[in-house]
């Protein structure tokens, strides 16, 4: 099994699609990181050398940003906005849509679980 910036690679699957278990690689990424280290699409992960799986390592490291430093850069970006008290960080802390979508209906991701309003009267035909 491969393990690459700290995630175990899935073995039977395409190199492509291993890399996207990376937070902070997506599929276009990926594609750069095999053409950068000159390793066919077709590959499984199953079938790389250790000297290719070093030269996506280095790559990786050298080029991208992934995984923890990731994390706590988007994480201090939330925490700025939320203590500069901007319309965006009060979204944040009311665990609202930060990006102007609606909230009458929907934004059930954000807002949690529907709560019924006690003593509503239910209409009757």
């Amino acid at each position: 099994m491969a393990r690459i910036a700290g995630v175990n690679i899935p073995t039977q699957k395409r190199v492509v699609i291993g890399l996207t278990y990376i937070y902070g690689i997506g599929q276009y990424n990926a594609k750069c990181i095999i053409k950068k280290a000159e390793i066919p699409e077709s590959k499984r992960v199953f079938d790389l050398m250790d000297a290719e799986i070093l030269k996506i390592r280095e790559v990786i490291d050298h080029d991208y940003k992934v995984e923890g430093d990731l994390r706590r850069e988007v994480s201090m970006n939330i925490k700025r906005v939320m203590d500069l008290g901007c319309y965006r960080g009060l979204r944040h802390r009311k665990g609202l849509p930060v990006r102007g979508q609606r909230t009458h209906t929907n934004a059930r991701t954000r807002k949690g679980k529907a709560i019924p309003i006690a003593g509503k009267k239910i209409a009757t035909k």
